[in-house]
């Protein structure tokens, strides 16, 4: 008997095959934000701004600040705001690493109502913190999923 796939299996499934397209290393982040009649409406994923090669700025996490990734990329959620190009009131979106602080103010100021996520990795850090307080203080909900996505699907 094939299992049918719930809501927030489908769209955290589209979130991780976004997350596939970034170049980044060491995080890659993808992200989906559907309408209130379950509707895709935008997708992201973590990556440098347009018009800027992938190739030419540093994706390392570690070294002189302007030496690494944090100054140039922008993140998932951010892309799919942008790419939405329409108001997101009450609009959901499903995320595969919790938003940091800068996205939330972003998630904030765009009214989605929540946000479904796979991994908590910097939970307990000061931006996770942050992060957690506006959404709290915005009466934006968040809920972790713990699905675990296999890519092989797609791999030669």
């Amino acid at each position: 008997m094939n299992k049918i796939l719930s809501w927030d299996q489908f769209f955290l499934g589209v979130a991780f095959i976004c997350s596939k397209k970034s170049k980044d290393p060491n995080t890659k982040v993808g992200c989906c934000i559907i309408d209130t009649q379950k509707r895709i409406v935008a997708t992201g994923y973590n990556g440098f701004p347009k018009n800027i090669n992938d190739d030419e700025l540093s994706w390392n996490n570690k070294g002189d600040w302007h030496k690494t990734k944090y100054p140039y990329v922008i993140h998932a959620e951010t892309n799919a705001i942008l790419f939405a190009k329409q108001n997101l009131k009450n609009f959901i979106l499903y995320t595969t690493l919790f938003p940091c602080s800068n996205c939330a103010k972003l998630i904030i100021q765009s009214e989605i109502k929540k946000i479904v996520f796979l991994s908590d990795k910097y939970d307990k850090t000061e931006d996770n913190i942050a992060a957690k307080i506006l959404f709290d203080k915005a009466k934006i909900k968040y809920q972790q999923k713990n699905y675990q996505f296999s890519f092989n699907v797609f791999e030669n």
